[in-house]
């Protein structure tokens, strides 16, 4: 196991980002190319994983300037957090397409950077509950694709409705491909649910976890209320199911982010230890 590094508005981010960039002081803000080296100067953590929004362009041209940059660093890509706006699971046959073709998309990056995986974002759909057959039909399509580039695709329980722990695990047994996994997040379903349900949620997304999890130590609710994450009783969950892919370290809190950033990475590699 690794730990890597993933950028959120709060600690770092492109000018080119999303709209939270505009309230994180110019001082903060630097390009995604420059992530790789920022991280390892900090934190001496060497893998990274960029998020899609802070992408100013996926094309060739600008891919294989941040491949250079995060090879420069000594560093590498071990995960693209991609968020789409398109439903895997809609009703609209035409909006499942979309999905596929930007899941396809987001593979090739992945490919043209090294990466050895992708996590896809399961957008709701309008007039429509999760249903686990349309969303593995079209995810099987983006794992059969990802296969070919060597990719791995991850889903993550974020979203409390279209991305519940439970549904995610029911269209992964269902598409049943060692191409499609789970990326288990210790904080997001602990902060919609009770702690019962978040660490048997946590525990079924092990199960089927394989090339990374999002660490954090804690998340704020909807209310704006703070709950914290058990991580021992997490990492005991993480190695009951031994697995041995990388550790996204995950901050997202107003403040200063680079002291319990330093925290973080400390008591996952003792933990991991």
């Amino acid at each position: 196991m690794a730990v890597a590094a993933y950028p959120f508005r709060e600690f770092i981010v492109s000018p080119k980002g999303p709209d939270e960039a505009s309230r994180v002081p110019a001082s903060q803000q630097i390009e995604l190319k420059d992530f790789a080296a920022h991280v390892a100067e900090k934190f001496n953590v060497h893998k990274i994983e960029p998020w899609s929004r802070l992408f100013p362009s996926t094309d060739a041209k600008y891919l294989e300037k941040l491949r250079m940059a995060v090879e420069k660093a000594h560093s590498a890509v071990v995960d693209i957090a991609v968020d789409d706006e398109f439903s895997q699971y809609s009703p609209d046959a035409a909006e499942r397409e979309r999905a596929v073709a930007s899941g396809k998309k987001w593979v090739d990056a992945g490919a043209t950077l090294g990466s050895p995986s992708i996590r896809t974002h399961v957008e709701g759909a309008k007039n429509s509950k999760p249903d686990v057959g349309r969303a593995a039909d079209t995810l099987a399509r983006v794992a059969e694709y990802a296969a070919k580039k060597n990719v791995v695709v991850h889903l993550e329980n974020d979203n409390p409705v279209s991305e519940d722990p439970f549904f995610l695990v029911q269209v992964i047994e269902k598409v049943n491909s060692p191409w499609l996994r789970a990326l288990p997040d210790f904080g997001n379903t602990l902060a919609a649910h009770d702690e019962d349900y978040a660490y048997h949620a946590i525990d079924a997304m092990f199960t089927h976890a394989y090339g990374i999890c999002h660490v954090k130590d804690g998340e704020v609710d909807e209310q704006g209320k703070a709950v914290h994450v058990d991580l021992a009783r997490t990492f005991a969950i993480l190695k009951k199911h031994a697995y041995k892919g990388y550790c996204s370290i995950e901050y997202d809190a107003p403040g200063d982010p680079y002291k319990p950033t330093a925290e973080l990475v400390e008591e996952t590699i003792k933990f991991l230890s």
